[in-house]
């Protein structure tokens, strides 16, 4: 059981880390693009799809780098 805390799983770590952070981001990043677009007066329900894809990709790559960054802070690697 301790062999799950060492340096060797830092990546498992950092996945399950961006997986429970992912979908609060991704609903954060969503609502703030659909205000904005409502404020623009360019939203409609295809937009609203467009923009949710969109947010999903962006949280994913905001969430990996940031839980393996801070994963790292953990295990870091070098001597």
């Amino acid at each position: 059981m301790s062999d799950l805390f060492s340096a060797q799983y830092a990546i498992l770590w950092a996945a399950l880390l961006a997986g429970a952070l992912f979908f609060p981001v991704r609903q954060l990043i969503w609502v703030m693009s659909v205000r904005r677009a409502e404020r623009d007066g360019k939203e409609d329900e295809a937009r609203r799809v467009s923009l949710k894809r969109r947010a999903g990709l962006t949280a994913a790559l905001l969430c990996f780098i940031v839980a393996y960054l801070y994963v790292q802070t953990w295990y870091p690697t070098g001597s």
